[in-house]
């Protein structure tokens, strides 16, 4: 079972911002169960707020923007982007006093460090886990650049990059594991090309750039005069132009441009607002690509406000058949939930085999055998009632009944052969013996029925 996280105690950064060369302030406050997070931006009258989301990236040129509306913008939240969503930080509230944060050397290194100082705080609430359950892709033709996930087990990352470049070719970079994201990923500094530096200066950016905040590559020879001039524009000491290679210190990896490549895809993906469970595979990646995922991604999670659960039929159940007797009065031919394959504190998911000697299609119908929806109900109520009668001490002598359905819908028929897979959530606490749940019910991926009801725990005479 996972659980909401968020920081136990603020910390502060401060640092210039590398495309305005601002002095900044960015501070990271711990909040509250289902907040998101959450960029405020105290320079502007009224703080305005904004949900770190794909939904409001407006541009991707050498870092990744968010606008909302007016001049709510801000720009560079991919590192600590990366940062938060690598240590499972699902609530946070972010407070800027600039339209971007601060850069510091170009990796997420410190935002690491605060973050392991600070602590993280489980929270009561549960984690919404984003399921990949097929192949999901996101290309730009005309750069090459596509990243593709896949379903698997749990979340892993490999990146593979290439550049014309005598200095910087190809290269591949690889997390199996989100835990060693602060010992392999973490430090590795973003990059620039020494040809690119003017022309990004006159497109207004990274003013706040140097040779000690990014990587930077002399992979194409020059005079010494031009060098000493870019130089000059950055505000840096001079170089030797006679030699190629990396004009700061020496790399931490071999493959660090790739790495770090990995660590902005972690930090655009999590635009997508969930945690993600699938094989990430980059190739060529970029903000513009890393971004289109993420909105992909946001449109998937919109279309399925509730994923199917995962169904292994060869994992051990929860409940067996047995343990649900104990709980339910129900008998045959009126009980209808076979097993329990999860149990949290405010969710559960059970199981129904449909077959063809199911009493009731006898008479519904010996032609052309449907299972009546009120009996959807019936099981989703049954699923719902062992979630709240676990919670109970002496289980035996209460039951569950009705008080209210609402919102019921059906949306394709149940027929025998049918694995019905039921999931029941808690929308609010247990008051007055009074249980609000939500129920959906899915054969396979698809979503068959669902409904809103409320069920009153009453004591048996």
């Amino acid at each position: 079972m996972l659980h909401q996280r968020t920081i136990k105690n603020p910390f502060k950064l401060t640092g210039k911002g590398l495309h305005t060369g601002l002095d900044i302030e960015l501070c990271f406050v711990p909040a509250p169960e289902n907040h998101g997070i959450i960029i405020k931006r105290v320079d502007l009258p009224g703080q305005p707020e904004m949900q770190a989301v794909a939904e409001f990236v407006t541009q991707t040129t050498r870092g990744t923007v968010l606008k909302k509306e007016g001049d709510v913008q801000v720009s560079t939240i991919e590192h600590a982007m990366s940062a938060l969503y690598a240590f499972g930080i699902d609530n946070c509230l972010l407070e800027v006093n600039a339209p971007e944060f601060p850069i510091l050397d170009g990796s997420a290194k410190y935002f690491v460090e605060e973050i392991e100082k600070a602590g993280i705080e489980e929270q009561n609430e549960e984690k919404d886990v984003f399921v990949i359950r097929k192949k999901m892709e996101f290309a730009l033709p005309e750069t090459g650049a596509k990243i593709t996930i896949l379903p698997d087990d749990t979340f892993s990352i490999d990146v593979h990059i290439g550049y014309n470049s005598r200095i910087l070719n190809n290269q591949f970079a690889i997390l199996d594991d989100l835990s060693d994201f602060a010992k392999n990923i973490a430090h590795c500094r973003t990059f620039v090309f020494v040809r690119e530096i003017e022309p990004l200066l006159k497109m207004n950016l990274i003013k706040g750039g140097d040779w000690e905040n990014a990587v930077v590559i002399y992979d194409e020879l020059m005079s010494q005069e031009n060098l000493d001039h870019l130089a000059d524009l950055m505000h840096q000491p001079h170089r030797s132009a006679e030699t190629l290679g990396y004009l700061n210190k020496k790399l931490f990896f071999d493959n660090e441009p790739a790495r770090h490549k990995l660590l902005d895809v972690i930090g655009d993906l999590s635009l997508c607002g969930k945690q993600i469970q699938g094989k990430v595979i980059a190739h060529c990646p970029g903000h513009e690509v890393n971004t289109g995922m993420a909105k992909l991604l946001r449109k998937e999670i919109r279309k399925n406000t509730i994923q199917p659960p995962v169904y292994d039929e060869n994992k051990r159940p929860v409940m067996d058949i047995n343990a649900i007797r104990n709980h339910l009065p129900h008998r045959w031919p009126f009980l209808l939930v076979d097993k329990i394959i999860e149990k949290r504190r405010k969710s559960i998911v059970g199981i129904k085999n449909v077959t063809a000697n199911e009493s009731f299609f006898v008479g519904h119908f010996p032609e052309e055998p449907v299972m009546p929806g009120v009996l959807l109900i019936e099981a989703m109520a049954q699923t719902g009632g062992l979630l709240v009668l676990s919670q109970i001490e002496d289980a035996k002598s209460y039951s569950t009944y009705f008080l209210k359905i609402d919102n019921v819908k059906f949306r394709h028929k149940v027929v025998p052969g049918d694995t019905l897979i039921f999931h029941l959530e808690m929308l609010d606490e247990i008051r007055r013996g009074c249980a609000p749940m939500k129920g959906h019910v899915f054969v396979g991926q698809q979503l068959v029925a669902e409904a809103e009801f409320l069920a009153q725990i009453v004591k048996n005479k």
